[in-house]
């Protein structure tokens, strides 16, 4: 899968969205070593500590799967910014795969590309 195409399951994930407190909708498509995709988006909740990112719905689908092993994650956001993960995400990636690369995908279609690992130097692990 190229890089694009697993972009645009991300942007297509994030017109699922539920975001009515942030109106900031963010779709990820996770690519497995496999091959294998998963997609999530951002859901949020009243509750703000029970919003669940795109990056996490996306892992947790593929962890229920029986999925362990990832390569990359693609991530877009509408926005001016480069949408790289929360803090809160970049952990709980970093649990399967320290190396992954992260691709951030904003508004007019362009990207770039993180290491895991260079957006979370001081990771927690044991």
């Amino acid at each position: 899968m190229t890089d694009r195409e697993l972009l645009s399951l991300a942007k297509k994930a994030s017109m699922n969205a539920y975001v009515p407190y942030s109106r900031f909708p963010v779709g990820a498509a996770l690519e497995c070593e496999d091959g294998t995709v998963f997609t999530g988006c951002n859901v949020e909740n009243a509750a703000l500590g029970s919003t669940i990112c795109a990056e996490r719905t996306a892992c947790c689908k593929a962890v229920s799967e029986g999925h362990r092993s990832f390569k990359r994650v693609a991530i877009y956001a509408d926005s001016e910014n480069w949408p790289t993960p929360c803090g809160a995400c970049r952990q709980f990636l970093y649990e399967f795969a320290p190396d992954m690369e992260i691709l951030c995908s904003k508004a007019g279609d362009r990207y770039v590309s993180y290491k895991l690992s260079a957006l979370m130097p001081h990771a927690f692990n044991y």
